[in-house]
């Protein structure tokens, strides 16, 4: 996944309910030393819905996304 594509949102959160579409707006790789090295993707998702939230931007992990083709 990149910036540019659609993706499908799986996990419900506040406001945001399952199934819920979005674009991917920025992508940022973390990497944490904690007890050993953890590198995770951290995707900005600019959320499009019927709603309020239509244009607000949440952070999503790769697990929480899938991509619309």
């Amino acid at each position: 996944m990149q910036p540019g594509n659609l993706v499908r949102i799986t996990r419900a959160s506040i406001a945001v309910p399952k199934d819920s579409i979005g674009l991917i707006v920025k992508a940022r790789l973390h990497e944490e030393s904690v007890d050993d090295w953890r590198t995770y993707t951290l995707f900005h998702v600019q959320l499009v819905t019927d709603t309020k939230l239509n244009g607000t931007v949440r952070r999503y992990l790769t697990q929480d996304l899938r991509l619309i083709s």
